[in-house]
C-alpha cells in the first residue's frame, strides 16, 4: 500500500500525455491492450487519472457474449485522481482523489419518480469514457467524466482511505439496493448462494440489516474467506444438498429469503425451494437474458416472491459512501489479485474463468505512477 508521501508525490499533476494504454474490447471474447488517445474534456467535465478499477461480472458478461458494439473500453468501479478540469468546474481541482460513479439518473422521468432508477434513459447513458462509445473506461489510464457525473456522481476520497477501498463505492451501492429490495426483518434467516466478492458483500450487508445469514459455495476457499468477515454459518454446496441443509437449519421451514449471487440460472429453482412458503428470492446476478425452469405453483400456491435488483440507486449513494469510507469493513481483504494495466487482458481472463482462490480482481493503472507494482 502506498504511503501518504507516495500519494502526495503522485498527485503533483504530471503533464498529460497525448496517448495512453487501454484494454480495448473489439468483440466477443476479444480484448486487446492498445495505445489510444487520451480523451479530451469539455466545459463542466473532468479528466481523471485512473488508479484502481475493479473488474465487474457485468462487464465480463458483455465481453463474453459480444452483446455490445465494438470498440469500447469497459471498467466502472473507479478510483483515481483529478488530472484536469474543464471550464466552470469549481468544486474539484487537479490532485483531488475521487471515486467515480458511471451512472446517475435524471431524477425527473417516470422511472425516477417511481424510484426505478436503473430504467431511466439518462441513467442508461454512461457518463464516463476513455474513448469510443462511453462504457466506463476504467480499464485505461485516463477517463473523461461528463458534466452530470461531475455534479452528482463523484465523491472525494478521505486522505486516510486507500484507492482500493474507495473503488468499492459502486458495487456496495448495488448490494445495498438488493438488500433494501428484500425488506429484511430482524432475526430472519437469509440464504446467500455464492460467496464470491459480491456474495460476501451481500452476506455482510444482510447481517448488518439484522438477518441470520447462511452462506454456501462450491469452493471451500471462498467459504474460508467468508469466515474472515464473520460469516461462520456456511456449508459446501458440493458436499451438502442445499435445500435439505437449509431446512435442517430452520426446523424444516426453509429460509425466510434467499439471494442468488451467482449467474447460474439452474440455481433459481434451488433458491426457490430453499425458502419457506411466503418467502422471497432475490435474483442478483442474472444479467444475461435467457430462460430458466420455475415451478409456477411455488409462486402461486406457496406464495413465494421472486424479486430482481440491478445496478445502483442514487437514494443509497450517501449510505454506500459512508459504509466504504468509514472503513466499517476492510473491503481490501476481498481483493485477491492486483494487475497493472499492462497485464489487463490477463486480469480479465482470470476474472472470466475464476479459480478457487480468486476473489476480487482489480486493474491498477496507478501502480506505475505510484512507483511500484501491485
Amino acid at each position: 500500500m502506498a504511503t501518504a508521501e507516495h500519494i502526495r508525490e503522485a498527485e503533483k499533476a504530471p503533464v498529460i500525455p497525448a496517448t495512453m494504454q487501454a484494454a480495448v474490447y473489439r468483440g466477443a471474447n476479444d480484448v486487446r491492450l492498445e495505445t489510444v488517445p487520451v480523451p479530451e474534456i469539455g466545459p463542466g467535465e473532468m479528466l481523471v487519472r485512473v488508479h484502481t478499477c475493479g473488474v465487474c461480472g457485468t462487464d465480463l458478461k458483455k465481453i463474453a457474449t459480444g452483446s455490445h458494439s465494438a470498440p469500447r473500453i469497459f471498467g466502472h468501479e473507479i478510483s483515481g485522481v483529478v488530472a484536469a478540469v474543464g471550464q466552470g468546474v469549481r468544486e474539484f481541482q487537479p490532485g483531488d482523489r475521487l471515486a467515480v460513479m458511471h451512472h446517475i439518473p435524471c431524477g425527473d422521468c417516470f422511472y425516477c419518480r417511481s424510484k426505478t432508477y436503473a430504467q431511466c434513459d439518462t441513467y442508461k447513458k454512461v457518463g464516463c469514457t476513455a474513448g469510443f462509445e462511453p462504457s466506463g473506461g476504467g480499464f485505461a489510464e485516463y477517463i473523461r467524466v461528463m458534466d452530470w457525473i461531475v455534479q452528482r456522481g463523484t465523491v472525494r476520497i478521505p486522505e486516510q482511505v486507500a484507492f482500493e477501498q474507495a473503488c468499492f463505492v459502486e458495487p456496495v451501492n448495488t448490494c445495498l439496493k438488493g438488500i433494501e429490495r428484500l425488506v429484511i426483518q430482524e432475526g430472519e434467516t437469509i440464504l446467500v448462494i455464492g460467496q464470491g466478492p459480491i456474495g460476501i458483500l451481500l452476506s455482510v450487508l444482510a447481517r448488518r440489516a439484522g438477518a441470520k445469514v447462511v452462506t454456501t459455495d462450491l469452493y471451500p476457499q471462498r467459504l474460508t474467506m467468508a469466515k474472515a468477515f464473520g460469516l461462520d454459518n456456511s456449508f459446501d454446496a458440493l458436499r451438502s444438498d442445499t435445500v435439505k441443509t437449509v431446512r435442517e437449519l430452520t426446523k424444516q421451514r426453509g429460509a425466510d429469503a434467499a439471494i442468488l449471487a451467482v449467474g447460474v440460472n439452474g440455481l433459481i429453482r434451488t433458491a426457490i425451494e430453499a425458502v419457506r412458503p411466503g418467502g422471497r428470492v432475490l435474483l442478483f446476478a442474472q444479467t444475461v437474458r435467457g430462460e430458466a425452469t420455475v415451478d409456477p405453483a411455488s409462486i402461486c400456491v406457496d406464495e413465494k416472491t421472486l424479486l430482481g435488483s440491478y445496478s445502483a440507486s442514487i437514494d443509497l449513494h450517501e449510505e454506500s459512501v459512508r459504509f466504504v469510507m468509514s472503513g466499517e469493513i476492510n473491503l481490501e481483504q476481498l481483493i485477491s489479485h492486483r494487475f497493472p494495466l499492462s497485464r489487463g487482458v490477463e486480469a480479465l481472463n482470470l476474472a472470466a474463468y475464476p479459480q478457487p482462490d480468486s476473489m476480487k480482481i482489480v486493474i491498477q493503472a496507478g501502480s506505475t505512477w505510484e512507483g511500484h507494482q501491485k
